[in-house]
């Protein structure tokens, strides 16, 4: 089995959210979903609106997500992908050259944005 991790605070879940989780998916045959705790958005300076909680059960119910873990700090991502036997680590190509380091654990692949569509896009379409 290729498992496929990737991670994100995932707030105001969109399609642009879902493409990606898609094309994850579409790499392996297991997804882990690592989403920031609402302690791991406070260091990073980043305001969710729904809590951890609320966030893990919107992802668990999408279809192409097999399994949704904490991301509590940065430096866990080495540990996280022993841990869970990943194959392949997937980011939002934003994140493109960030993650190389973990090439000596796992294949590394960024995946374009979706145009169009972004968290900060709904929060200034809002304002």
């Amino acid at each position: 089995m290729k498992k496929v991790i990737t991670y994100g605070t995932f707030d105001l879940l969109h399609w642009g959210h879902i493409k990606l989780l898609e094309r994850a998916k579409e790499l392996g045959d297991y997804l882990v979903v690592a989403i920031s705790t609402d302690e791991f958005n406070q260091v990073k300076h980043k305001e969710a609106y729904h809590s951890f909680e609320h966030r893990k059960l919107i992802l668990e119910a999408i279809r192409y997500v097999d399994e949704v873990i904490p991301e509590s700090d940065w430096e866990q991502k080495i540990q996280d992908v022993q841990d869970h036997d990943i194959d392949i680590f997937v980011m939002g190509d934003d994140w493109k050259g960030e993650f190389d380091f973990l090439k000596d654990y796992c294949e590394v692949v960024y995946l374009p944005r979706t145009n169009g569509i972004s968290t900060s896009k709904i929060k200034d379409d809002l304002s």
